[in-house]
């Protein structure tokens, strides 16, 4: 039995953060990062049956063509998808009543929409990014055990070209689902290493009055390759989705609207349409 002080449950019987009961979520669940985003998606939907918000995660879910489907904003940073991902399964693979996890588990299908800057100059504005691998740099996943999930090949290419300063904690790789892989494949989409770190300003190279570790981390990472593949991209977010995805037994994929390029220094002239575009997309593939 699952004691009341790890699994916390609120007077309701949902669980803690995301106020959420199992009968509340579809098997297929699209993440946003901004609470705000979330009705830019259920917008599309015939009907909305559920709907609430504690904090920052917000919740809905509804049919899209006949497709039950949830939508959930996440907040930001590995933090909070550690609180999102144990909640859900939670939700659909221990009984919340005996609070012991049941014997026939659930796999969800999971995927993040979200925008992002892209790291190579090939990879223009209003293009979408399939994060091939993540690439965990936030050490929130370590305290799990993930030597068999995680790409140790890969792990030691990014430790050694980057020269990575393991006082910072070891980077982690992990893969996407294939199952959504092939099933959101498209050609408009670029594939390779999303970095996911642990904050927004020093932990991605950016400087405004603190200096940072190592002040050639952009360059070393847009460097960083393996086997043709590079890093696409970073953001905040999905390394942890994936890592604790496989943990768990869910399907993950995260995919990006690129609407900036930092290698050379453009933006998007509309980056809504970009957004609307991968929302669109991302609907009509789950919805088949």
């Amino acid at each position: 039995m699952i004691q009341s002080s790890e699994l916390i449950l609120n007077p309701d019987g949902s669980v803690y953060h995301l106020n959420l009961k199992p009968e509340h979520i579809a098997n297929d669940i699209i993440f946003v990062g901004d609470q705000n985003r979330v009705e830019k998606i259920t917008q599309f939907f015939e009907k909305i049956e559920f709907s609430t918000q504690k904090r920052e995660f917000k919740t809905q879910t509804g049919f899209y063509k006949g497709k039950r489907m949830t939508v959930m904003s996440t907040g930001i940073g590995p933090d909070n998808i550690d609180i999102v991902m144990n909640e859900l399964d939670a939700l659909v693979n221990i009984d919340l009543e005996t609070r012991q996890p049941k014997e026939n588990l659930t796999s969800l299908n999971i995927i993040r929409i979200g925008t992002s800057g892209s790291l190579q100059a090939d990879i223009p504005v209003d293009s979408f990014v399939m994060s091939k691998y993540a690439v965990g740099l936030d050490n929130m996943l370590r305290s799990y055990l993930i030597d068999e999930i995680s790409e140790k090949n890969l792990e030691e290419a990014f430790i050694a070209q980057t020269n990575w300063d393991l006082r910072k904690g070891q980077p982690y790789v992990i893969s996407c689902s294939e199952t959504l892989e092939q099933k959101i494949e498209s050609v408009r989409f670029h594939k390779g290493f999303t970095g996911t770190a642990g904050g927004f300003y020093g932990p991605q190279g950016r400087v405004l009055r603190l200096e940072i570790q190592d002040s050639e981390l952009n360059s070393k990472m847009d460097a960083f390759e393996f086997e043709g593949t590079k890093m696409t991209n970073l953001e905040m977010e999905t390394a942890a989705i994936y890592g604790l995805g496989k943990l768990l037994g869910h399907n993950c994929l995260s995919l990006n609207a690129i609407i900036a390029n930092r290698a050379n220094g453009t933006f998007s002239t509309d980056p809504y349409k970009a957004v609307d575009e991968l929302i669109a997309y991302t609907l009509q593939k789950l919805s088949e």
